[in-house]
């Protein structure tokens, strides 16, 4: 993993270039010299706040809704309790 910095300038003039480097490590961006922001990729993002993914989320995502989802019958897992 790199770490890459830019200064504000660097950054609003070339975002993309900054988004690029984001993808080998975190980028920070200085304000008069100072980290003051860092970029980081979502999946990063998300492993470092231990976010987990909500399934209505990935029900939301595009190509869902022609997605077939089997969901077992309870009846199949039930297993009889030994009450002896």
């Amino acid at each position: 993993m790199s770490i890459t910095t830019f200064s504000s300038r660097q950054f609003n003039q070339d975002a993309s270039k900054a988004k690029k480097a984001a993808q080998s490590g975190p980028v920070f961006i200085t304000d008069r010299g100072k980290p003051a922001h860092v970029l980081l990729t979502f999946d990063e993002y998300k492993k470092l706040t231990g976010e987990r993914t909500k399934i209505a989320d990935l029900l939301a995502m595009p190509g869902m809704a022609e997605m077939e989802l089997e969901i077992p019958s309870l009846r199949d897992m039930a297993q009889p309790a030994d009450l002896s």
